[in-house]
Order: structure tokens, then sequence, then C-alpha cells
């Protein structure tokens, strides 16, 4: 007798053992669906950047919240509008603020669900920097400057900054939020944060870093969404060049070691390899965030009839979580609950 015939498909070859011997799973249990919220009552405006997403106040996000939670989404993410800017951002930090309010909106409606909040300045500063700027940085605003070759990158006074965002984390503890986020990429923000949240008594607060948050060509709808691009200059000299890996490694040990108890890698995509590198090196949940650029481009992929939006996501979806991320931060979250929903019927 010869050998026994290798033959692969065996295990492809009908619906229920390809259910069987499947090696990465999906879950409800892994998404998150961000949320903008801006100021006024009764807001629910379509966002032309980005389909099927909307702009709410914080009397209608609730709604939308016990919506995600109908479909067993465990979480969503709140993103804040400022209705005035500033050159420091008061506003993140605001009692009354957008964010604040809707948190506790959210709570009252759905107290089940968990709230993340994003922590930043971009939305809320004059500049459209993560951070207070340096007053050598007002100067790239001057063209006469640039013509002369002087550097348009914005420095930022990272201490000064950290400072506003443990202020802002804070507000949304005290408002009510279970998780906080400090998306601004300032070196030791988790630290500042973690001690103001102590300080203050709000220990079981957790941090979700974003750690490995890349200077990154897909966030453009976003950018547009939350009325954040930099009025002048670019993220580059303080979120993380898309070349570098070794560096996201580093990035994501020191913000463990400050107090973070969830990392984040954004966007997903064009880097699951960091995804996967984080996953096998640090014992701690590993979020991906699925960013806007991302979305778009399957939704406008679909659009144009060249190809099945939602066999797309659902790839997408499934090559963030075979990279080792245990949450995904995605738009598609409520489709995807769906689908799996159906799937499981």
């Amino acid at each position: 007798m010869g050998f026994p015939e290798i033959r692969m498909r065996r295990l492809r070859s009908s619906p229920s053992i390809r259910r069987l011997v499947r090696q990465t799973t999906l879950s409800v249990d892994d998404l998150v669906y961000p949320l903008f919220v801006c100021e006024g009552m009764g807001v629910k405006k379509p966002i032309k950047a980005m389909t099927d997403c909307f702009h709410f106040s914080p009397d209608t996000v609730a709604a939308e919240a016990a919506e995600v939670a109908s479909l067993g989404i465990p979480a969503v993410l709140l993103f804040g509008l400022a209705s005035k800017k500033d050159d420091v951002g008061s506003e993140a930090w605001a009692e009354r603020g957008a964010v604040q309010r809707a948190i506790k909106e959210i709570k009252k409606l759905v107290p089940e669900l968990l709230v993340i909040t994003d922590v930043c300045l971009c939305a809320y500063t004059e500049s459209g920097h993560c951070g207070v700027l340096r007053r050598s940085s007002l100067v790239a605003r001057d063209p006469a400057h640039e013509s002369r070759g002087t550097s348009h990158e914005a420095r930022i006074d990272n201490d000064s900054t950290c400072e506003l965002l443990a202020k802002t984390a804070l507000s949304h503890a005290q408002a009510g939020a279970d998780i906080v986020a400090p998306s601004d990429m300032m070196d030791g923000r988790v630290s500042y944060i973690r001690q103001c949240l102590e300080k203050n008594g709000f220990n079981e607060t957790a941090i979700m870093a974003y750690s490995a948050k890349y200077a990154s060509a897909f966030y453009g709808p976003f950018r547009d969404v939350a009325d954040s691009s930099p009025a002048f200059g670019d993220r580059k000299s303080y979120q993380m060049d898309p070349v570098n890996a070794n560096q996201a490694m580093a990035e994501i040990e020191l913000d463990i070691e400050e107090g973070a108890d969830i990392v984040m890698v954004k966007p997903a995509l064009c880097f699951l390899d960091i995804i996967h590198r984080a996953k096998r090196r640090f014992d701690c949940p590993v979020a991906a965030y699925n960013v806007s650029g991302e979305y778009m481009m399957l939704n406008a992929a679909a659009q144009a009839g060249l190809l099945d939006r939602d066999a797309a996501m659902m790839e997408v979806l499934y090559s963030i979580k075979r990279a080792g991320a245990d949450i995904i931060i995605t738009y598609f979250a409520k489709a995807a609950a769906r689908e799996l929903k159906t799937k499981l019927k």
C-alpha cells in the first residue's frame, strides 16, 4: 500500500466541519462602538464623511447607546465635539461638557453598558493639536517663516499637556465613565492620569491607553467628523512613525508600567504585525482600532459595486482578531453584531 493521500479539503467540505475546526472566533463581546457627541438638544445629524454614523447631542446619544447594548455590544467609546475652542482646550474638562453629560445620560438609561471616553485635546484646541503648543510653535502660522524653511511641525509642551489630560480624565470619571482612553501620545500621560484618578478616589477607573498610535493617513474622515484637523503642521512630532515596529513595543511597555490596564494599536489593518507582536509579548488585553479611513474604504468600494460590504467587513474583523486583538473598536460594530447574530440562527 502507498502512503495515505493528503487532502486538506476534507476539513473544508461542509459548513459544519468548517465550524468544528475553526481556529479564530469573533464574538460580539469583542466589539466597541464609537459615538460622536456634540452640544445641543435633540440632535441626530448624519455625518457625510462616514456612512451610517451620526453626531448626537447628550440626550439622543443615550437612545443610540441603548440600541448598541440591545445588540450585545458591551461598550461604547465617546468622542466630544467642542462648541468653542481656545489655546488649551478648556471645554474638554468642563463639568457640563457634551461628553460629561452624555456619560450621565447613558448611565441612567443603560447602566450595564461600559462607557469609554477618548481623552485628548485636539477637538477642543484652536490649533487642532493634541496638546498645549509651545510659544515657538506659533511662528509656524506665519507663512513668511515657512518660506524661509522654518520647521512647520507642532511643538507641544508635554508636561503641561499631561496635566490637562489628567484633568479631563478626572472629569470623565466623575461623570461616571468606566474607562478613560488617552489618545494624545504625550510621554508620561498614563502616569499623570493614574495618579490623578487615585488621588481623587477613582481607583477602579480603568485606563485604555492608545499606546501605539501611528501618524497615519487613515484618520482623514474622523478629523472631518470631529473637526480636529491641525490648523497648521502635522502630528508627526508626537504620533508614531508608521515605519517603526520596535518603538511600538517600547511605548506599550511604558504605558503598562505607568498603570494602563488595556493597550491599543491604532490603526489596525496596516499594523496587524504590531498587534500580533504586542499580544505575544505582553500579558494584558490588547485593543485595536479599525479607524475611519479603513471603514470608509470598504464602504466606498461597496457603494461602487466592487465588493460585498458585509463579507469584506467580516474578513477585516477576523483578520484583526486573528492577529491577536482582544478588543476591536470599529464603526462596523452594530453591523457585525447583526451579522454574527444571523450566523448563530
